[in-house]
């Protein structure tokens, strides 16, 4: 018996390989086990090579795994650019409609099954992906009644018969498979998992439950990829409470959409990617000026431009951070997991309104759409802090002056009125304005309000602004990421462990304002840091020569292919050093 399994299905888009991965992996995890999925996809609608790698364990992973022990392969384009991540026991399962070729240096072993010409004979060549389930049953001696529910909740809408179908499909996968195996052959049975009842989530379905559960009522936003899940899902469910989603025109409306929301007192957020997030920087320099909250989601993705639209990437930091003309305050938040992007996204809405400035979720690809197990969320833990939003009767003003809602105060923090209320007159405007919202280019009021304005982020209460994992008050290394090379680096770091290495790891989980009291002490008791992040410049590790200096420590550890990183990856860069 096995306590881990890696397995990947591949084709053309359009094959139903995202279905096969989904019915696999919700089988799996109702019986308990832990599963941590990611899609390589390509641009385009339907065409183009696309696989599904999910990873199963009996206990926690937060990566996809180094190598592979299952490739279902429908066309030979899967076979040719996914056979090297087999170890020298795995399998390929190849549909023999296209003639499977074995690659010479693969000593995986690779079987011809009629996928298709079993789901044809059955009534229909679409079901071949169930066949494909069916036989990786067999690899793994799986039984294969654990998918009747799965198939019921699927296609139970088009009718028993469908059901019927496709579990016949499941069953002559499985027969056919276990005959090719034969009773000598060794099956990759996987130990019997805890049986416990957990989520099964991307990142994006929990960025948009934390806003619901954050109070959000109202999104604004334009669909782009690998944000489009965040506006789909609250599609589904803010009706249901009052609230409503609208698709604008652009990137620009959505952004200056919300501010208009939020200013009228609704909790209200947009999402987007690295484009939409360069043409919402004027809008976002609006929010802030003008001291207005805002939550805004940015999912990050392969650029420059267009870029990679489909693929890993986080290289946005610097824009989230600085890419606005002009100097407003802002918070920058990284969660690491998906239960993190949850609580994150719920605690943005209550930062923006204490602080009244833009925060920025930042996501990137690999944790937005990664599908994975996650522990039931604990909804007691959220809190509704609405800052100095007056919620009771404002004071009359001297002689019907206007009230003061950039008044400078020592936090930096001015009280807040939504349009309306009785003696909460004020202007409001994109220029500098005094303590009324009264335009004015006073030396000395622009001096008040700027320094004003940047107090407000000087003293963040943000519970956990790093992930830490340090055992170590010498360490040889400390390993520093953000977002979702979290579970890569775990790995790796228990691996260096193994070899006699200390190692320590850090998580940066508030970039902006960067907790430079929390992160420096780590740097200073490791010989070296090494900072990895999927971009070509090393955009965190020069964020923390910034901050913390210790410049000649840094190592930078960078991955710009596209991909997300592995852990050998990160545990060779580290072995290098010593």
């Amino acid at each position: 018996m096995i306590n881990q399994l890696s397995w990947k299905v591949g084709g053309q888009q359009g094959e139903g390989i995202e279905s096969t991965g989904e019915i696999f992996s919700i089988a799996l995890n109702r019986l308990g086990y832990y599963l941590y999925g990611y899609r390589h996809f390509s641009s385009r609608i339907k065409g183009g090579h696309t696989n599904n790698k999910i990873r199963v364990s009996t206990t926690e992973v937060r990566s996809i795994s180094d190598d592979l022990d299952i490739l279902v392969a429908f066309d030979q384009e899967t076979i040719d650019l996914n056979y090297k991540e087999l170890h020298s026991h795995g399998v390929i399962m190849a549909d023999s409609k296209f003639d499977p070729k074995q690659p010479a240096d693969t000593q995986a072993a690779m079987y011809a099954v009629p996928f298709t010409e079993i789901a044809t004979q059955l009534g229909t060549s679409l079901m071949k992906n169930m066949v494909a389930i069916g036989a990786t049953s067999a690899v793994l001696d799986l039984d294969i009644t654990v998918f009747v529910e799965v198939v019921q909740e699927i296609f139970g809408r088009k009718g028993q018969q469908v059901v019927d179908k496709n579990m016949e499909a499941i069953k002559a996968g499985f027969d056919y498979m276990k005959d090719q195996l034969g009773a000598g052959v060794e099956t990759m049975q996987l130990e019997k998992a805890d049986g416990n009842k957990r989520l099964f989530m991307i990142g994006n379905d929990a960025i948009a439950l934390g806003a619901i559960a954050g109070g959000c009522r109202f999104m604004a936003a334009y669909p782009i990829t690998p944000a489009s899940e965040i506006m789909e899902y609250l599609i589904k469910k803010l009706p249901a409470l009052g609230g409503t989603v609208i698709q604008t025109e652009d990137e620009i409306a959505a952004c200056t959409m919300a501010i208009g929301a939020n200013y009228a007192g609704v909790r209200t957020i947009t999402a987007s990617a690295g484009p939409g997030l360069s043409l919402k920087m004027e809008a976002i320099g609006l929010s802030g000026i003008t001291e207005t909250p805002l939550v805004i989601v940015d999912t990050q993705r392969g650029g420059p431009s267009t870029g990679l639209p489909t693929k890993q990437e986080q290289s946005d930091l610097m824009a989230m951070i600085y890419g606005t003309h002009g100097e407003i305050p802002k918070i920058v938040l990284a969660p690491s997991t998906v239960e993190e992007a949850f609580y994150d996204t719920a605690e943005a809405f209550n930062l923006a309104e204490e602080y009244q400035c833009p925060v920025i979720v930042l996501s990137d690809l690999q944790l937005s759409l990664g599908k994975q197990t996650v522990e039931p969320l604990d909804f007691s833990k959220v809190e509704i802090r609405r800052g100095k939003l007056v919620q009771g009767e404002v004071p009359a003003t001297e002689n019907g002056a206007y009230f003061k809602r950039y008044e400078v105060t020592a936090d930096g923090v001015s009280p807040r009125v939504i349009p309306g209320m009785k003696n909460g007159i004020h202007h409001v405007t994109g220029v500098e304005h005094d303590e009324t919202g009264k335009p004015s280019e006073s030396a000395a009021n622009r001096i008040a309000q700027m320094d004003k304005r940047f107090r407000k982020v000087e003293n963040i209460r943000f519970n956990t602004p790093v992930y830490k994992n340090a055992p170590h008050e010498d360490a040889d290394v400390l390993i520093v990421g953000f977002n979702s090379t979290r579970g890569a680096i775990e790995e790796a770091m228990l691996r260096l462990q193994n070899d006699g290495l200390k190692v320590n790891h850090a998580q940066i989980r508030l970039i902006h304002p960067f907790p430079t009291d929390e992160v420096l002490p780590l740097v200073r008791s490791a010989k070296k840091v090494v900072v990895v992040e999927n971009n070509a410049t090393g955009q965190l590790a020069n964020i923390m020569k910034m901050n913390v200096g210790h410049a000649e420590k840094i190592v930078k550890h960078v991955k710009y292919d596209g991909n997300p990183f592995l852990p050998h990856e990160v545990y060779t860069k580290v072995k290098e050093l010593f």
